[in-house]
């Protein structure tokens, strides 16, 4: 898919024909992320080869469409995780709808949010990206359009009456096209439960500056907050790679996207082939453990 992908942006952007680029997955979701399975299969076979190949590609990706001339819109039904969100965030506009969930979930798995993910988590409100990079809590679409993840709320149904009317668009001027997604969006209410309700104690928490100290903040402030996104964060952090939210919290800053992918590339060549975390990657990916014990590299 990736391959496909650069073949295509390399091809629509020389191409004068080709005004806008609309990306939208197969189906009821839109894209749950790379293959990284096959990845730790390759390095069970002693081979690092195929997964340098596969981030180096899928970065390229990412920053093709970071810097792409021309307007993307992205149309994010259904899940949108890891490699997904990377296709997507980083394009112009990015559209969700009633079914629509994010999450970064890779320190559950061993790895941290590559794809460029800690250049936009750093740009959101507060310390909120750094909730979101180090818990792996899924959004709905209300929440990425709050915290600046998504860019417009188009309804289920009227999304293909948007499709059809970016099919007819014979302009690249992206204020022209935002006319036209503004003609069928909404503006969604948060749930009163949704985390970015409390985000002064986010903020609290999430701007300490290791691991342990965000972990030890939210168990003070739990006694005294009855929401259950608390308690949830505190319990995702615990099952996490400790090496992985490290990476991740470290990564998290106002970088350029550059130093951001060339980072991302340089963590995962040190983190997913090494002894001490490729053996719980492996055997999450390969035989999905209940609580995979993760080690320090």
């Amino acid at each position: 898919m990736i391959t496909c992908f650069l073949r295509c942006f390399t091809a629509y952007e020389e191409d004068d024909g080709v005004k806008l680029l609309i990306v939208k997955g197969k189906g009821r979701a839109f894209c749950a992320g790379g293959d990284v399975a096959a990845v730790v299969r390759s390095i069970n076979n002693d081979s690092w080869k195929y997964g340098a190949h596969f981030f180096r590609n899928e970065f390229l990706l990412n920053y093709i469409i970071a810097t792409y001339s021309k307007p993307q819109v992205s149309l994010l039904t259904g899940i949108v995780m890891g490699g997904g969100a990377g296709v997507s965030i980083h394009g112009r506009f990015r559209v969700v709808t009633d079914s629509t969930v994010f999450a970064m979930p890779e320190t559950a798995l061993g790895l941290f949010p590559d794809i460029g993910a800690s250049y936009f988590l750093s740009r959101l409100l507060g310390f909120y990206g750094e909730y979101v990079g180090l818990t792996g809590v899924r959004l709905d679409a209300a929440e990425m359009l709050a915290c600046g993840l998504a860019t417009h709320f188009v309804p289920s149904d009227r999304l293909s009456l948007l499709e059809e009317s970016l099919k007819k668009v014979d302009t690249s001027d992206p204020f022209a096209i935002c006319g036209i997604i503004d003609q069928y969006s909404q503006q969604p209410s948060l749930k009163e439960k949704s985390a970015l309700n409390r985000l002064e104690i986010i903020n609290k928490c999430f701007s300490k500056k290791t691991v342990e100290e965000i972990i030890a903040s939210l168990e003070q402030e739990a006694p005294n907050v009855a929401d259950e996104w608390i308690a949830s964060a505190i319990q995702s952090m615990r099952k996490a790679s400790p090496t992985s939210m490290k990476i991740s919290l470290r990564s998290v800053s106002s970088q350029t996207f550059p130093k951001h992918t060339s980072l991302c590339y340089s963590s995962h060549s040190i983190l997913v082939p090494s002894d001490a975390n490729y053996c719980s990657v492996r055997h999450y990916y390969l035989f999905r453990p209940i609580n995979p014990l993760y080690g320090f590299i």
